[in-house]
C-alpha cells in the first residue's frame, strides 16, 4: 500500500563501510558533546541559554561573575559583570557579595571553567548559581551585546 523508500537510509550503510574513520570521528564527537552536557548538568547545576540568562538578569537582578582571565575580560564582557579569574577565585570570592539568596550567573569563555566556579559558590552558601550555556561564546553567538568598559 505505502511503499516509501528513504534514499538516505539506503546510502548510510555503504557510506559507513566506505568511510569508517569519518563515522568513528562523528560518533566520538557526538559522545563528547553528550558527555559534556551530562557532566555539566550533574556537577555544575542548571545551565541557562543566553536568552534565559537575559531574563534572569533583568527580572531578578542576578549578580554576574566572569571567571575568565583579566585580559579577556578587558576585551569584552557582559554589562555589570564582576571579573574574578578562576585562578584567584579562592582569595577573591568574598567580593561576590553577602546576599547569598541573590541569583548568581557564572560564565567563562566556552563553558568549562565555570563548572568549578559554580561549585565553589554553592559551597560558600549561594543558593542559586547558574552557568551560562556555552559561556561567552554562547552569548556572542546569540548576538547579545558586550561591553569593554
Amino acid at each position: 500500500m505505502f511503499n516509501v523508500r528513504l534514499p538516505l537510509i539506503d546510502q548510510l550503510l555503504p557510506f559507513v563501510q566506505a568511510h569508517p574513520l569519518l563515522f568513528i570521528a562523528l560518533a566520538l564527537a557526538s559522545a563528547a558533546l553528550i558527555a559534556n552536557e551530562v557532566h555539566g548538568s550533574v556537577t555544575g547545576g542548571k545551565r541557562l541559554g543566553a536568552l534565559e540568562a537575559v531574563r534572569l538578569i533583568n527580572d531578578r537582578d542576578a549578580l554576574i561573575v566572569d571567571v575568565r582571565p583579566n585580559a579577556d575580560f578587558k576585551k569584552g564582557h557582559l554589562l555589570n559583570a564582576v571579573n574574578i579569574p578562576l585562578a584567584k577565585f579562592g582569595e577573591r570570592a568574598a567580593e561576590i557579595g553577602k546576599d547569598k539568596s541573590r541569583p548568581v550567573l557564572v560564565y567563562c569563555a566556552l563553558g568549562s571553567s565555570q563548572v568549578e566556579a559554580a561549585a565553589r559558590l554553592r559551597a560558600l552558601g549561594h543558593a542559586e548559581v547558574y552557568q551560562l550555556k556555552g559561556g561567552m561564546n554562547g552569548w556572542l553567538t546569540a548576538s547579545l551585546p558586550v561591553t569593554a568598559k
